[in-house]
């Protein structure tokens, strides 16, 4: 995931904006990559889900910034 830089923030931001706190999420995003917890599974999912919906959307593939 890291060599994909876009991919990556956005990941972030999805985890960011479902686990704001630590009632949601036990660590921080860094630590949650490394481990590859449930919690950062379901980002990357959302992600991925959401880069197909896009190029879906407009034929062709789209930089997430």
């Amino acid at each position: 995931m890291q060599h994909d830089v876009p991919l990556r923030e956005a990941v972030r931001a999805i985890f960011d904006a479902c686990y704001p706190s630590d009632d949601w999420s036990p660590i921080r995003f860094e630590e949650a990559e490394r481990f590859g917890t449930v919690h950062y599974r379901q980002a990357v999912e959302a992600a991925l889900r959401a880069r197909a919906s896009f190029t879906a959307a407009h034929g062709a593939q789209l930089e997430l910034i």
